[in-house]
């Protein structure tokens, strides 16, 4: 007995000696190296520049007679027009991380990778944060080459901006499960805003909110910024400091992609259905129904009880199908009709104003339907302007303002017998 104990005993020390003299194994390998951008430098980036080029945008947002477009992860092009045939380029805000924002008063509001900032417009010569809410979006991770494995990553160098394909020299094992950047997407019905007259000011002024395209991942309602993040929806509390509190971060659903905010409801598009929610306590929105369909990417907008949604497939939205459909809702938003389902190209971003629905069809081109009548939309087509990739729109005040694949567009809609373009600022691709 005391023989076998002994053995025992001698075999535990030996193996705790190997392991204490076992060397890490490394091994050298081309990877996609991190760069980061530390955490000093993203907070304190901010800051308005000098115009320039746009070569990758992404979400508009409208406020006085002000357009805002995202350059993709780079920040916020500003331009002045209120004259819309003729656009004039303000300059351009720094948001490192930048894909959404959302103005209230003076102060705009943006992701800045895993930050959310406020910033003061009221002056474009001289613009200044004011409040920043640090760590409340996930660390993501930008595209890289997949035909390489990525190196170890260190979340406390700082943020992620970009990949070098390089020889590294790590230890074994090592396994990710990154997150991806979204470009795709929350916005706000033009009920809740008040445009008045133009103002002549250098600076955002007048009116309360501004105005989202429909793929806008940021909505506005009273005092509140709702953010909706994959499978989350963060509600903000917008202090009269200019600063932002996280109040709450509600688990709805998963792929959640856009908001559109009427009649105290909030409507979320998800890649497998809308989802409603009562905004009767803004400061906890209560979820109050919910229409599925297919697996796809899909925007919505509302009119009355009607709701409009593009369904996208693709790579990146799984679905194959490409469609419109039209919802009617009852009983306070919580029941659902499907009335109409019309083949799309690519349908991307989507807008309506009275009677006339605006849609992306990707490739396709914009198109602008009379939709009084849901049964007959696909019948009733009053324009379309094929030669363009469209991406997401904004009507207001009988112009129509468009981002897409060639850049942002003008449209004059005041005669819809006679919709035209009226003046473009184009995408100048780098070489």
């Amino acid at each position: 007995m005391n023989q076998t104990k002994n053995i025992y005993t001698v075999l535990v020390l030996l193996l705790i000696v190997a392991s204490a003299c076992t060397d890490k194994v490394f091994e050298t390998f081309t990877a996609n190296a991190p760069v980061y951008l530390s955490y000093t430098d993203l907070r304190s980036a901010v800051k308005m520049t000098a115009a320039r080029e746009m070569n990758n945008p992404g979400k508009i947002y409208f406020k006085d007679q002000y357009i805002f477009i995202n350059e993709k992860m780079k920040g916020v092009h500003v331009y002045d027009v209120s004259d819309p045939k003729n656009p004039q380029n303000k300059g351009f805000i720094e948001i490192p991380g930048n894909v959404d924002i959302a103005i209230k008063d003076n102060i705009l509001y943006a992701d800045s990778y895993i930050d959310l900032v406020s910033i003061d417009v009221s002056n474009f010569s001289g613009i200044k944060e004011v409040g920043r809410v640090q760590k409340v979006f996930p660390y993501t991770l930008p595209k890289y080459n997949e035909k390489l494995p990525l190196a170890k990553l260190d979340e406390s160098k700082g943020v992620i901006t970009a990949w070098e394909e390089k020889s590294v020299r790590q230890e074994l094992e090592q396994r990710y499960y990154p997150i991806y950047y979204g470009y795709e997407s929350m916005s706000m019905d033009k009920n809740y805003t008040s445009l008045g007259g133009v103002s002549g000011s250098s600076g955002t002024s007048g009116t309360t909110y501004g105005v989202g395209g429909s793929m806008a991942r940021f909505g506005l309602y009273k005092d509140m910024l709702y953010v909706v993040n994959q499978n989350s929806l963060l509600t903000f509390k917008l202090n009269s400091t200019s600063e932002a509190t996280l109040l709450d971060t509600k688990n709805i659903g998963w792929n959640m992609e856009t908001i559109f905010i009427t009649d105290k409801h909030m409507f979320l598009g998800t890649q497998s259905g809308m989802i409603v929610l009562s905004l009767e306590i803004p400061e906890r929105p209560s979820q109050i129904g919910n229409f599925t369909h297919i697996t796809a990417c899909d925007p919505v907008v509302i009119k009355g009880d009607l709701a409009f949604v593009t369904l996208k497939g693709g790579t990146s939205c799984r679905g194959t199908v490409n469609q419109l459909d039209v919802v009617r809702m009852s009983n306070g938003y919580s029941k659902f009709e499907l009335l109409a389902t019309y083949p799309m190209y690519g349908p991307q971003g989507l807008g309506i104003d009275d009677d006339l629905l605006f849609i992306c069809d990707g490739d396709a081109g914009l198109k602008i339907y009379n939709a009084s009548n849901p049964y007959n939309i696909s019948n009733n087509m009053i324009a379309s302007f094929p030669l363009i990739n469209a991406y997401d729109v904004i009507p207001m005040n009988n112009y129509l303002f468009m981002i897409g694949e060639k850049g942002f567009m003008l449209y004059d809609y005041s005669n819809i017998q006679n919709i035209k373009q009226i003046g473009i600022i184009p995408v100048v691709k780098k070489i």
